[in-house]
């Protein structure tokens, strides 16, 4: 028999939310749920299942992910992230709510070296929610900050995310990169606000005035760390090294830090270090497997021009169309990880979106700021499942902390939606060429 298109989408969706809720993980679940269309409809075959698998694995620019995900792994081995905290110190911890500011500079500056958001909630979570535990902080403001502030690893330039959206999605991963970093930096900034407000009621203490000797110190130990976004994005902005490379520099250049400058990696700890990379890394490309054949049965029945059909016909319009897109990835994002999400949804709107005159750029951005804080959000929430953990807490106990704090974060993506230019303006200055 041959499927029409509802029924397709009827199984295909059904199928997989069901398995969702039955607690199959999402990357087997996709690929579940193409088998009873396969098997109905006589125009496919078990292998075309396969076969999209594996194209999706054949790109270059796929393999930045594990590379990535080994300088964060390496990062977070080699006691940088120590000497980022320390510079985050003595740059913010002089202000009201010393640490909580700590928390969210630190984040900042992991963000532009690991492009990973649960390595920076892994790692910086650690060391600053049980000192700010000490120093008597809330314990679920702790673990609220840390998770919301982990979410900037995937905004602020290296992301893995913009990795994977330009390698999917045909959209120069420099310009995204270049992108990301002013909505990035806007939310760093909301999210001080937000504790300097917390301080003020709750009367937080400051981490102390540093002098400059303690700046300098403090500099000089993470001015080497420091300079792994300037050679990822300046690299990849510059035309010398794709994405892919880039990847693979930051890696190198993390274990050169880790094994001879700060000589806190032995030969020991890479085993250990390239099992952990290996092992998320897996997860993350078999994601990305199974959610591109699950996306392409989508586009075989014509799901997403119907989609664009029903969109265009409502007239949203730039900004109502805009306020939709961003609806779905953060709806999305509550129960599915956000690479899967990039795949299957994003390409599905990616049309809606050209159709609306929204830039692919833009585009981008408000699906991957979206995204981003999914991983604060229950069900899936997987930073604030990390720094629950840490902080020895349930997530319902913190939930009230991370709205407050998610609140400020939601209207930076609401004036991305609003003014555009705030994404756009830092790629059409410094990769003009991209733009014609």
């Amino acid at each position: 028999m041959i499927i029409s298109t509802g029924l397709a989408c009827a199984i295909l969706v059904g199928g997989f939310l069901l398995l969702v809720l039955l607690r199959v993980p999402v990357a087997f679940a996709l690929g579940i749920a193409t088998i009873p269309v396969v098997v109905l409809d006589i125009r496919l075959t078990p292998f075309i299942v396969i076969d999209r698998m594996f194209q999706s694995y054949n790109s270059f620019i796929l393999l930045a992910v594990p590379f990535f995900l080994l300088a964060a792994n390496l990062m977070n081995s080699g006691k940088i992230t120590d000497k980022l905290i320390e510079l985050a110190r003595v740059l913010t911890g002089w202000m009201p709510g010393g640490l909580g500011h700590v928390n969210v500079a630190v984040s900042m500056l992991f963000a532009g070296i690991s492009g990973s958001s649960t390595a920076d909630a892994a790692g910086c979570g650690k060391i600053l929610i049980p000192a700010m535990v000490r120093e008597g902080y809330d314990t679920r403001f702790a673990i609220a900050i840390t998770a919301c502030s982990s979410v900037m690893g995937v905004i602020i330039p290296p992301s893995i995310l913009m990795v994977v959206w330009g390698g999917v999605m045909q959209v120069s991963v420099g310009a995204l990169f270049l992108a990301g970093a002013i909505p990035g930096l806007l939310i760093g900034l909301a999210l001080m606000a937000t504790v300097y407000g917390y301080a003020k009621v709750y009367d937080y203490p400051t981490a102390g005035r540093p002098n400059w000797a303690e700046f300098w110190h403090a500099f000089k130990g993470a001015a080497l760390a420091m300079l792994t976004p300037v050679l990822v994005i300046g690299g990849i902005v510059g035309g010398i090294v794709t994405p892919t490379e880039s990847a693979i520099i930051a890696a190198g250049y993390a274990l050169i830090l880790g094994m001879f400058v700060y000589r806190t990696v032995s030969l020991r700890d890479l085993g250990g270090i390239f099992y952990d990379t290996g092992r998320f890394a897996s997860i993350s490309l078999f994601a990305i497997g199974t959610a591109s054949a699950f996306g392409w049965m989508l586009a075989f029945f014509n799901v997403p021009r119907l989609i664009v059909t029903f969109m265009t016909s409502l007239e949203f319009g730039y900004y109502g169309t805009a306020l939709v897109i961003a609806g779905l990835f953060l709806f999305f994002g509550l129960f599915i990880d956000a690479i899967p999400t990039i795949i299957i949804l994003g390409t599905v709107l990616l049309p809606v979106a050209a159709a609306a005159d929204i830039h692919p750029v833009v585009f981008a951005i408000i699906g991957i700021v979206s995204l981003a804080f999914g991983l604060v959000t229950p069900p899936y929430g997987l930073c604030l499942l990390i720094s629950a953990s840490i902080g020895g807490m349930n997530v319902v106990q913190v939930m009230r902390d991370v709205v407050i704090i998610l609140i400020p974060m939601l209207l930076i993506l609401l004036l991305i939606i609003i003014f555009p230019e705030i994404a756009l303006w830092l790629p059409k200055t410094l990769m003009p060429t991209t733009f014609r």
